[in-house]
């Protein structure tokens, strides 16, 4: 998809003077005393921000931060310890300021953080008059925030739609480039690894990705759904037998294209779900009535892995196992290090996901880390996001 890229325009010479509106995530954890827990979307941020300081732009940056209410600012709901932590990585004060839809003052070279857009009436529903004051503020709009391009919302979508020139900043075209890269025109064999709970949470993305990976691995919960599917036993665990037919669907869908579903052939169990629950190694057809399976074998995990080191692509959301407990993260384990020894390109996503990459500390070997949550299942699904398609549009015009 075809969008107008921040760093072009600054290329170009064309953003020093002009007043610059920043939509960044910087939506982070705090404690219950508002103190920041973890900083890596401010951090991720600020090269955005650099770049149009350095370009002398007049800067406005803001975000949303947790869930206010609309039209009822609280001060727990304020940017201000952002703005606060912000400056301390960047060496410099940063004003904050509150009700701003109606104008802010702001000179080159300068930056100011806008309060929790959240709070302004209007934001969620992308109230038309809202989007519009919010364009009338800036000469170029950049979308840097890639966790609420799935939204449609008046500082994500409608200023994007009024704004003079609306463009990609580097993290949103970042995540546009390794999805395009994965996706769209992927080095083949293309392999996906969708693991989970639930088959429903994730039936459109296994059956968006069925119409064109090579392979579909399954893990978690959905596995033990697949695994009922394929006519094994799987005791009590977890598992929804009423969408089997969907299952066999999307096992029969990769089948006509000459693809797979691998079905594992030894799991590791429990009696119980807990930390210190004695594990044991079985195939997957001696599981007994009172089991629990928690992870995939080492039989299967080796198998798997085997094949991710054949692969062109994989995409990966979520662990295959309990990868938390000791006894049963093998197989979440084994697939990591395999992703982090192939050759092939790999974009992860989702948060157990880039919790056992950390875990198993291999973030400098997976192709891209998607930071977007919501947004990067939807891509899975095969959606198109809001923020693509009207940025899509505005380089079009």
């Amino acid at each position: 998809m075809q969008v107008i890229r921040f760093s072009d325009l600054v290329a170009q010479g064309q953003v020093a003077g002009k007043r610059v509106f920043i939509r960044a995530d910087l939506n982070v954890p705090q404690d219950d005393a508002g103190v920041i827990t973890e900083d890596t979307r401010i951090r991720a941020s600020i090269p955005c921000i650099e770049m149009a300081l350095k370009a002398g732009a007049a800067v406005m940056v803001t975000s949303h931060l947790g869930r206010p209410t609309e039209g009822e600012f609280k001060p727990e709901d304020s940017l201000a310890p952002v703005a606060k932590r912000m400056g301390e990585l960047m060496g410099r004060e940063i004003a904050v300021l509150a009700n701003w839809t109606d104008g802010v003052t702001v000179a080159p070279g300068q930056l100011v953080m806008l309060e929790n857009c959240r709070v302004n009436k209007g934001e969620k529903k992308n109230n038309e008059d809202l989007a519009k004051k919010m364009a009338a503020l800036c000469d170029i709009f950049v979308h840097d925030a890639f966790g609420t391009a799935h939204r449609a919302e008046a500082s994500t979508y409608g200023i994007a739609q009024f704004a003079p020139v609306a463009c990609a900043g580097p993290l949103l075209a970042a995540e546009m480039d390794a999805i395009s890269k994965a996706l769209l025109a992927p080095k083949r064999p293309l392999v996906a690894i969708v693991a989970g709970s639930k088959v429903s949470t994730k039936l459109t993305i296994l059956k968006s990705l069925a119409a064109n990976v090579d392979q579909l691995i399954v893990g978690g919960g959905i596995a033990n759904t697949f695994m009922l599917a394929a006519g094994l036993k799987i005791g009590k665990s977890l598992a929804e037998p009423d969408l089997l037919a969907e299952a066999t669907a999307v096992i029969e869908a990769m089948k006509a294209r000459g693809a797979a579903v691998p079905i594992p052939t030894d799991v590791v169990t429990a009696k119980t779900f807990a930390a210190d629950a004695p594990a044991t190694i079985k195939a997957a057809t001696d599981v007994a009535d009172d089991d629990l399976i928690l992870d995939i074998g080492p039989q299967t995990a080796q198998t798997l892995a085997d094949q991710l080191k054949k692969a062109g692509t994989i995409v990966w959301n979520g662990p295959v196992g309990v990868f938390e407990f000791a006894a049963f993260e093998n197989g979440t384990k084994v697939i990591a290090q395999a992703i982090a020894e192939s050759d092939a390109f790999s974009i992860a996503g989702g948060g157990d996901t880039l919790a056992a990459i950390a875990k198993y500390g291999i973030e400098k070997q997976v192709g891209y880390i998607s930071t977007g949550g919501g947004a990067f299942l939807e891509v899975l699904e095969g959606k198109t996001l809001p923020a693509f398609e009207i940025l899509g549009k505005r380089a079009a015009v």
